[in-house]
């Protein structure tokens, strides 16, 4: 029986028991690691997968472990690393499987997938009316011709609407895509060399016309501070489109009117990542919510940033009102320039909980902010810790990884109908340790989607082991909440 609305008209918001599986097992495949993207679409779920995460981590990115955790050729493209698009038709309660990357012959003249992944998905209505169309932005291999923005009129057929690349930029991936004013914003987010984070094209670039790929820049190369590396995350939000970037000293948020002749006046509303620094090295998720913008925070590599040696250290949630003021919601309470910032929420970075390297994504589900993680305890089996910071070291050395992996691993997932108080819906991946992330949230007509991130898939190493074994756990899953269920 569906829980009525409380005395103030408001849904009671979504509790565990409220969240069934409706996908598993990456979709009957283990290398569906990721449900990178996600959109409601013409009355069905689509999701978007990236394959093969940790071969490929282990092949490009400066990870150390001592096992890896799942089994992984020298070279990653001796899997099928192409990548899905799978749709789901909820009255049904069907999936199936409506793209998969093309294979194409790389810069080394060797076969390789079109897309590694898709990590964002836009369903875009075009000013004027008309029909809406579902919007893909890619991930493309080094070897590749670059990303992609894809279009799709019916949900089954994708094709480009712009040549590689952004129309001929030197990168390999497009995250984000933000609506705004009737016209569509998106930047770089990779370059080639293995990182897929940082684009060294920090720069915003705006379409009146998506579907004939038209693009135009409409900011300076790193708002003229060359310590963005990237434009990470963008949202509008009242009469300004904000953006968040990625930045050694702590991300800063620069915002713009969007009008007048471009490239549009910005103006910086976040510095030094809220004052906390390098801690808050990267905004990787923003999302409106009654009368503000909330942001959170990052540190690339799940909260270890091995390349450049900082962290691990949890993130933290903001908030930004029109008028440019902020409030440290979750996190370390500090004086800032702008005087005492008290984390009003009162739990320290990550919800308290050291683990979560990320605030990942957020949405907004019937008058409820939901606040997914990425929670990285359940690698601490098969971690190289040779050098890691010797305080933390000596404190993870006490701690029996098993016991991690059954009583904390996972991601969590919380709730708050003001920003301030918050509540787990589940703090261990909903049940599974094996889901790291929670990747996308949508919110629908039929319920709250969750996709997540579980790479430990489909055979793993058990703690201790000496063979990998099926890991029937392994490969995203999707979830669906709904107070009727």
């Amino acid at each position: 029986m569906a829980r009525t609305p409380n005395r103030l008209g408001v849904h009671p918001g979504l509790r565990r028991s409220d969240f069934r599986l409706v996908a598993h097992g990456g979709f009957g495949d283990g290398q569906n690691a990721y449900a990178h993207s996600m959109a409601w679409f013409k009355g069905h779920l689509y999701v978007a997968t990236t394959r093969g995460n940790f071969p490929f981590m282990k092949a490009r990115l400066p990870i150390g472990m001592d096992v890896w955790p799942v089994e992984c050729p020298a070279d990653p493209y001796d899997l099928d690393m192409r990548a899905e698009i799978w749709r789901y038709d909820p009255a049904r309660d069907e999936w199936e499987r409506v793209f998969k990357s093309p294979m194409i012959t790389g810069s080394h003249g060797k076969p390789i997938p079109r897309e590694l992944g898709f990590r964002g998905m836009l369903a875009w209505q075009p000013p004027g009316g008309g029909e809406p169309v579902l919007l893909v932005s890619t991930w493309s291999p080094a070897r590749g011709p670059g990303p992609l923005i894809l279009r799709s009129d019916d949900g089954r057929s994708y094709t480009p609407t712009c040549d590689p690349g952004l129309n001929g930029l030197p990168v390999t991936t497009i995250r984000t895509m933000a609506a705004f004013k009737g016209r569509l914003y998106t930047t770089p987010a990779g370059s080639r060399g293995g990182n897929p984070n940082v684009s060294a094209h920090s720069v915003v670039y705006e379409s009146r016309d998506p579907l004939a790929g038209q693009w135009e820049p409409v900011s300076a190369f790193g708002f003229g501070d060359a310590g963005n590396l990237t434009v990470f995350e963008m949202a509008g939000f009242g009469d300004h489109l904000y953006v968040g970037t990625f930045n050694l000293a702590g991300y800063q948020v620069w915002r713009s009117t969007c009008e007048g002749e471009a490239p549009y006046h910005w103006e910086k509303v976040i510095d030094q990542g809220a004052w906390r620094g390098r801690f808050n090295q990267c905004v990787l998720s923003m999302t409106p919510f009654k009368d503000a913008l909330y942001i959170g925070s990052g540190i690339q590599g799940g909260g270890i940033d091995r390349q450049n040696k900082v962290g691990p250290a949890a993130p933290e949630l903001i908030r930004v009102r029109p008028d440019g003021s902020w409030d440290l919601l979750v996190g370390d309470s500090r004086d800032t320039p702008e005087g005492p910032k008290p984390a009003l929420s009162g739990y320290l970075p990550g919800f308290d909980n050291f683990f979560n390297g990320y605030f990942w994504r957020m949405c907004e589900h019937e008058g409820w902010l939901y606040m997914g993680t990425f929670e990285w305890s359940s690698i601490l089996g098969y971690a190289n810790r040779a050098n890691w910071p010797q305080v933390f070291a000596n404190a993870i050395n006490h701690v029996d990884p098993q016991r991690i992996l059954e009583r904390q691993s996972g991601f969590d997932l919380y709730r708050s109908f003001d920003g301030e108080n918050w509540v787990p819906v589940t703090t261990n991946g909903m049940d599974n340790p094996y889901n790291m992330g929670l990747r996308t949230l949508v919110s629908t007509p039929r319920g709250l989607f969750l996709g997540t991130a579980n790479p430990y898939g489909p055979k793993v190493m058990p703690l201790g082991g000496t063979r990998y074994v099926p890991n029937p756990r392994g490969g995203c899953e999707v979830f669906l909440g709904d107070v009727s269920s």
